[in-house]
């Protein structure tokens, strides 16, 4: 290659005709220059005689001489890596080789000689072009011809490409000639030759040349030209150079047209009138909507590349567009408002303004249009302000004369070829291209900065506000369709679509939707037709059922939003100076519940009114799905006239029509059974949704559709029905809650919910899926429960709370079968205990195909359970568990000839061990210590002491810390004498408070129980509570609390409570467990006042029959309000105590409010703050706080309030956001909740912060409390 000859050059001059003799056809039928290129690239796929071709030869040699030896030494290295296992399969290879060739020197050398080669062989390619032509004139002649022919057959000036012809490459002698030629003097057919020409040529060297700025003032000055066909061949040109060329060369192509169309606009040549209306089929109209259409075209193509070019090159463009668009008669001329103005061209052709779209789509071009907009052209927006209007003002005038309004865009988007507009179509068009302009400029923050604007015949100025009433208005003032083409348009260009679609991306625009939608005025003006229908006044509106359609489509929207929801319910800060203008909320409440009355007289007989219906609930139910929404809208009773309706359409559904003789009558009833059944299921998903918060779920069971509705959700988790993500979430959600009272979790168990879980979960441990090709051996699982497994995990965690637990296994025994068949597939809770935890047989361990991975599911599984005391106390007394995991430990030991030896340390050891130390020791993060499930590296790889018999080794008790010597503080003592002379002084209970802050903050470590024995028998406690005296006394122990012997005081405590609370206690009907227990559960909060006690009983007693006159102790004292008579009979059968729907709703409401990344995170986990809550509730933090805490929680509730209650659990999750967003992320967020104590909590750190919620939710939640008594709603 280094001796290139002449005789080389010309062979390969032949080669390369030869090559693009052939291709030829592929590359003039290609519609631009880069799909050339590509059919280039890819021709060794598409032709078959590619390796014949000379050219492809000659390539080949080269590389096969200069590369070949290195291909093939860099292939015989990865072939012998291959062979060791380094390298893997023949892309690898390939690729690998590939890319040592590229980087290699060779290769670089020979790439720059090719180079070199071929800038010669094409140079003299090019200047033997007209040699070429000379010697195949005949061939020209005939393409000429040809051309000729069939050049005017596409009758559109944009729609040619630059590859569809030969091209001609000009010297710049000769592209001078050709600007002469052109210039208008020269006669037509001097002209028409030098066009000719022009044609043939690249526009990019035309563009690139210097003599362009002379050709195009020429060009443009002949697009004016009387010669039609003259002027079509320039638009074909600029077509060509548009698809052809780089932005910054065909922006004066673009400016060139811009400004000859602007100059026709204002020449007096142009006399066009709207009022005239519009025959495109005029050919003079023709050629100016192509010519207007080929600048749209390429304001919709040039957004794509402008960014890669200086910002200047963008502004011309965009400045000479605005400068067109403003085009308009003075004032003073008499045809001015009759004008018709390019922008009516442009709507025309882009009806929904896609150009302005695109243009302000990216910030680069956005900030240059709206800085022009607002400096140089505000006058097109004023107009497309004034166009809107204008429309609206016309359909107003007709709606109230009760005139028929002609609907101009059905009659525009016809079927029929429509080929002249009249001025009301063409001022239509121009409406809606302004609609579509507008909605999109003030989807911006710059383009909000343009209002308000002021209008020439208006004297106030029209703000961001105004506008939006306005596209408000017009979605019931402005022509519908009839309501039989409700769903068959699916481009509908009607007023109210467009609008819909424009009020639709403000919802979703949470930014701007605060700036424009959260008004009172635009509320006011999407309620204006319910509120005309609740008042009884004359309604003129246009399809009245299409329109309350998609007036709840949008007020659902906002309500999805958590601002948008708040003024929903709250108002803006102009309703609270109208106390006679209600909320947004009531008249949709109202409105509801009128038409599930079927109390609207003009909807009645409707065929769309079920669907008015659901869109109505559904907006409601977007309301209360969130606690801040639901507690507004708790008056209204919207649950009882749901299951009103409900109740009424399920008695009618099941009233089976006989059947008549005929197929009409068959297919009707079966619509219309059809069309109950959808109503019915409308109804149960509204009522459902109650479910989502605590006290919906409470409200739910009220209307006794809670069973119906958990069959409902089952049945749509069955068949998958669920829309989108969210959906799934929130019903996960919502089982979640139902798990957490004792009605939800029978409902879930009678419905099949359980076993289907049980099922899933037994089938991943056991048997793996179905559906899944076995091609290799299933990897053994590192973590200890299997991904595949983590799902149903979770749902077992969200489901067995204790309330569940007590429903489903209270005095329910253990199986303990003698053989159990592989086939045999367990189907409840209790079978799951039996065969994944309690392991105590031979014929359980040989039934299970995965015995360690399934029973460490198991152990993990309890583990977690036991987190909650109660349910550890209930599987204590009934499985005796503890006992089961103690001998399983004893058995897993080495066999020595002396004996038993050492524990074996494996997988299932550990997790028993740890499982044992959680179960049988009681204490806060500072009081025990837990065994770590992992092992070490080294040799001692597990440190903790395993053990097969209680007590406990002694290294898992924390060393309690050293109280400070007690000395005398005069807080302290201040505190402590106001508390024993409380009628001394007025403000005693605000002067305690204040004083309890100053000790807490100053010392809170005083604050803490110290000082009893006595002797009761406990024959009448039950196994339960005897295991829960147990676990006190042995903590009161270990904090040196309590003396030997206490557990007689205890159970003399325990049961005088009993006693106590059994007189205050109603006779309760129920099938529920818990109703038919004096106490299901243990006293968590009467075993903590004997350990504050230390031990003294009747000072315990004294304490908790005074404290039981209390609000509080309704709130910290559970066992008090068990089916006390205290409470609604409705609120005791429902088995949901106050805690639950009173102080867990409002956590769940405050937190939402304080912390949303918090309450996003249980969203997303499908957990709810109202589960954990109620578990620390219970069991008075215990495990989860050290004693300290534990005091100052139960003294600052009912010294503060019982409303603190609430406070300290927000302040846990605030001390806890980022733990639960990163095990959010980890999806184990249940898991570290109820396993996890508070590290790090002080109840003192977040006293200030508790003042500050009390200064704003006090009153509310307070007056809340108060009213459990009277709560039957």
């Amino acid at each position: 290659m280094s001796r290139f000859t002449s005789e080389d050059e010309a062979q390969l001059q032949s080669m390369l005709r030869q090559l693009l003799q052939s291709v030829k056809e592929k590359i003039t039928g290609a519609p631009s220059v880069e799909r050339a290129e590509e059919i280039l690239l890819h021709l060794e796929e598409t032709d078959e005689n590619f390796h014949n071709y000379e050219f492809v030869k000659y390539l080949r040699k080269c590389i096969n001489s200069t590369v070949g030896s290195l291909i093939e030494e860099e292939t015989e290295k990865c072939i012998s890596a291959q062979s060791q296992g380094e390298v893997s399969g023949y892309d690898t290879l390939v690729q690998h080789v590939t890319k040592k060739t590229r980087e290699s020197k060779e290769y670089r050398e020979m790439m720059h000689a090719l180079k070199n080669v071929m800038m010669v062989v094409v140079e003299s390619l090019i200047n033997k072009f007209e040699e070429d032509r000379m010697h195949n004139k005949e061939l020209d002649n005939k393409t000429k011809k040809e051309r000729r022919s069939g050049y005017y057959t596409d009758n559109c000036s944009d729609s040619d490409s630059s590859l569809n012809q030969s091209y001609t490459f000009l010297s710049q002698e000769q592209l001078q000639l050709l600007v002469e030629r052109l210039d208008p003097i020269q006669p037509t057919e001097v002209r028409q030759e030098a066009l000719q020409t022009l044609c043939f040529a690249p526009p990019s060297d035309i563009l690139n040349s210097e003599t362009w700025p002379n050709l195009r003032k020429h060009l443009t000055m002949c697009l004016s030209d009387p010669d039609a066909a003259f002027s079509e061949k320039i638009l074909r040109f600029y077509a060509k150079a548009f698809s052809s060329s780089p932005f910054n060369m065909t922006r004066d192509v673009y400016t060139s047209l811009a400004k000859h169309l602007e100059f026709y606009f204002l020449s007096g040549e142009y006399s066009l009138r709207i009022s005239a209306g519009l025959d495109v089929s005029n050919p003079d109209i023709d050629r100016l909507l192509r010519k207007v259409r080929l600048l749209n075209e390429y304001q919709k193509e040039a957004p794509s590349s402008w960014i890669r070019h200086p910002e200047k090159y963008m502004e011309e463009v965009v400045d000479t567009t605005f400068s067109l668009l403003s085009v308009i008669h003075e004032p003073t001329h008499p045809a001015s408002p009759d004008f018709l103005s390019p922008v009516y061209f442009l709507a025309l052709l882009d009806i929904k303004a896609v150009w302005f779209k695109k243009w302000t789509h990216a910030y680069y071009s956005r900030a240059v249009v709206l800085r022009l907009l607002e400096k140089k052209y505000k006058s097109l927006i004023n107009a497309a302000v004034q166009q809107c209007l204008d429309y609206f003002e016309s359909c107003k005038a007709r709606v109230n004369k009760n005139s028929s309004v002609s609907d101009f865009s059905h009659q525009y988007y016809s079927d029929e070829k429509n080929f002249s507009y009249t001025g009301q179509e063409l001022q239509y068009v121009y409406f809606v291209h302004s609609l579509c302009l507008l909605g999109r400029l003030l989807i911006y923050k710059q383009g909000q900065n343009l209002f308000p604007v002021q209008l020439k015949n208006k004297k106030d100025r029209v703000s961001i506000t105004d506008l939006l009433v306005l596209f408000t208005q017009l979605i019931y003032y402005s022509p519908s369709y009839p309501k039989t083409a409700l769903a068959g348009h699916t481009d509908n260009y009607s007023p109210a679509s467009l609008v819909m679609e424009i009020l639709q991306v403000f919802c979703d625009q949470t930014g701007c939707a605060a700036e424009c939608l959260y008004t009172d005025a635009v509320i006011d003006a999407l309620l204006h037709p319910v509120q005309s229908v609740l008042s009884g006044t004359e309604v003129y509106l246009n399809c009245l059922e299409t329109t309350l359609i998609d007036v709840a489509d949008i007020l659902a929207r906002i309500a999805a939003v958590d601002d948008g929801l708040s003024f929903l319910l709250h108002g803006g800060n102009e309703k609270t100076t109208k106390e006679d203008s209600p909320t947004g909320v009531h008249v949709i409440v109202q409105f509801t519940k009128k038409l599930l009355h079927d109390d609207i007289s003009l909807l009645s007989g409707s065929e769309l009114l079920p669907v008015v219906k659901g869109a109505f609930i559904f907006v409601c139910r977007q309301m209360y799905r969130t606690c801040e929404g639901l507690q507004v809208l708790i008056p209204y009773g919207l649950h009882e006239s749901m299951a009103e309706a409900w109740k009424k359409m399920s008695v009618l559904s099941e009233r089976v029509p006989t059947p008549v003789t005929g197929v009409d009558s068959i297919s009707s009833i079966s619509l219309e059974s059809k069309n109950s059944l959808l109503w019915e299921e409308t109804l149960l998903d509204a009522l459902l949704n109650f479910s989502a918060t605590p006290r919906g779920l409470f409200l739910l069971h009220s209307t006794g559709a809670m069973n119906d509705c958990v069959n409902f959700i089952f049945s749509s988790l069955s068949k998958k029905l669920q829309a989108n993500e969210y959906e799934e979430f929130g019903n996960k959600v919502i089982i979640t809650q139902m798990a957490t009272t004792p009605s939800g979790a029978v409902a879930l168990q009678s419905s099949g919910f359980i076993k289907a879980l049980v099922t899933e979960l037994w089938a991943l441990l056991e048997c793996g899926k179905d559906d899944l090709r076995i091609t290799q051996p299933k990897s053994t699982p590192i973590d200890p429960i299997d991904q595949s497994c983590q799902k149903s995990f979770l749902s077992l965690i969200n489901l067995l709370t204790y309330p569940a637990v007590f429903e489903l296994l209270s005095k329910q025994d253990i199986p303990n079968k003698p053989v159990y068949s592989f086939r045999e597939v367990p189907t409840d809770i209790i079978d799951i205990i039996d065969r994944l935890i309690i392991l105590n047989s031979e014929a359980k361990i040989h039934s299970l195909f995965s015995y360690e991975q399934s029973h460490i599911f198991g152990l993990r599984l309890l583990n977690v359970l036991c987190c909650e005391l109660n349910t550890l106390l209930l599987l204590e007394s009934q499985y005796k568990v503890s006992q089961v995991l103690l001998t399983a430990q004893e058995e897993n030991v080495t066999e020595t000839s002396e004996g038993p030896g050492d524990f074996i340390i494996d997988c299932l050891s550990v997790e028993r061990n740890h499982v044992l130390v959680r179960m049988n020791l009681i204490g806060g993060p500072r009081e025990r210590i837990l065994p770590l499930r992992v092992l070490d590296k080294g040799s001692n790889s597990y440190p903790w002491p395993m053990f097969s018999s209680l007590p406990l080794p002694k290294c898992y008790l924390a060393e309690i810390p050293r109280k400070d010597e007690f000395r005398h503080d005069k807080d302290l003592d201040k505190l402590l004498s106001l508390l024993k002379s409380p009628e001394k002084q007025s403000g005693w209970t605000e002067i305690c408070r204040k004083q309890f802050y100053k000790v807490m903050k100053a010392r809170p470590d005083i604050i803490s129980g110290t000082t009893m024995d006595g002797d009761v028998k406990n024959e009448s406690l039950s196994s339960v509570q005897q295991l829960g005296v147990e676990m006190t006394v042995r903590y009161g122990k270990y904090l040196n609390l309590l003396k030997e012997h206490a557990e007689n005081g205890l159970c003399f405590v325990l049961m005088n409570c009993k006693k106590f609370l059994k007189q205050e206690q109603r006779t309760v009907v129920s099938s529920l467990c818990c109703l038919q227990e004096h106490c299901p559960g243990y006293d968590w909060f009467a075993s903590s006042v004997f350990l504050i006690m230390s031990g003294d009983g009747e000072k315990t007693l004294m304490f908790l029959k005074q404290f039981s006159r209390l609000l509080v102790s309704a709130f910290l004292w559970l066992p008090r309000l068990h089916i006390s008579v205290h409470l609604p009979a409705t609120t005791v059968e429902s088995g949901i105590h106050p805690v639950y729907f009173c102080s867990t709703h409002y956590i769940e409401m405050l937190l939402k409010a304080k912390l949303p990344l918090v309450f996003a995170a249980f969203q997303r986990s499908a957990f709810t703050p109202s589960q954990i809550c109620l578990q620390w509730i219970t069991q008075c933090f215990w495990n989860y706080m050290d004693w300290r805490e534990i005091c100052h929680y139960i003294a600052t509730c009912i010294l503060l309030g019982p409303d603190y209650q609430i406070y300290i659990c927000i302040s846990v999750f605030k001390h806890l956001q980022q733990d639960i967003l990163k095990h959010t992320e980890a999806q184990d967020l249940q898991v570290f909740l109820k396993e996890e104590p508070l590290h790090g909590f002080r109840v003192s750190d977040y006293l200030e912060y508790m003042e500050s919620l009390e200064a704003i939710y006090r009153p509310m939640l307070l007056e809340d409390m108060r009213n459990i008594r009277v709560q039957n709603t």
